[in-house]
């Protein structure tokens, strides 16, 4: 198995593209640390896998980043792998209407706590020789839609985070890349279609959203995440893939 007693932590994943990949990890022999600020998620993920733990994280706040991470190297003696997932939409707004608190927000989980992330597991990392690093980005930050500019400006950092990240550990053992996905069929899409006045029109309009017909299920993401995390990917560092059936190709 690919990830045998590797350690792993996964911000944001107690539930979407989160709990699949640690569910993923945890098939390839991974021991996987749950972090979350569903503290009760977390260890409902946690309770039903082999050699996992559950930590209650808000990644906006660097003091709680930092304790995440600690006591998972206090608990396996390292960190190997990050999944830096956690991540909030916001409201959507046109940009000279935009809601300050709204934008603050989503700049404070979206940037600053992928910052933190980084900040905080590099440094666990560089102790123990080196590790990898899979970012959660979006395919706006590669094709701009209308009304989520907190959402995009936050997405695209995360980009040039991976980028600047993996330039600057690259010699030191820490390889760094993102994934970039479309609209993925997580619990929360499912629920905005089942809400919507016509639920098999709505589906019908999101499935015809990219080139590829059909949505992405949160495993399809996650197989992504394990192979830029795994071996096979050794020489893959400051990269950003896109996960969406040709969205950013047109």
């Amino acid at each position: 198995m690919r990830f045998q007693d590797r350690v792993v932590l996964v911000t944001g994943g107690a539930s979407g593209l989160g709990e699949a990949t640690v569910r993923r990890f945890a098939a390839e022999g991974a021991r996987v640390v749950i972090a979350d600020t569903d503290a009760e998620g977390a260890q409902r993920v946690a309770g039903g896998l082999p050699d996992a733990h559950a930590v209650t994280v808000d990644t906006g706040d660097a003091g709680s980043v930092e304790r995440g991470v600690a006591e998972t190297v206090e608990r396996y003696g390292r960190l190997d792998v990050i999944f830096n997932n956690a991540g909030i939409d916001g409201r959507q707004q046109p940009l000279h209407e935009m809601d300050l608190a709204n934008w603050d927000q989503v700049r404070r989980v979206n940037g600053d706590g992928v910052f933190f992330v980084l900040k905080y597991g590099i440094a666990a990392m560089l102790r123990t020789g080196g590790g990898v690093i899979v970012n959660t980005s979006s395919t706006t930050a590669l094709a701009a839609q209308e009304n989520i500019s907190p959402y995009t400006f936050t997405k695209a950092g995360i980009v040039g985070l991976t980028r600047s990240a993996a330039v600057e550990y690259a010699a030191r053992g820490i390889r760094v890349n993102a994934v970039a996905p479309t609209v993925v069929m997580t619990p929360l899409v499912q629920h905005f279609i089942d809400s919507a006045p016509d639920p098999a029109q709505m589906r019908r309009q999101m499935e015809s959203f990219n080139p590829k017909p059909g949505i992405p299920t949160p495993d399809d993401v996650a197989g992504v995440v394990l192979f830029l995390a795994s071996d096979d990917a050794a020489w893959i560092t400051g990269h950003t893939i896109p996960i969406d059936g040709g969205y950013v190709a047109r």
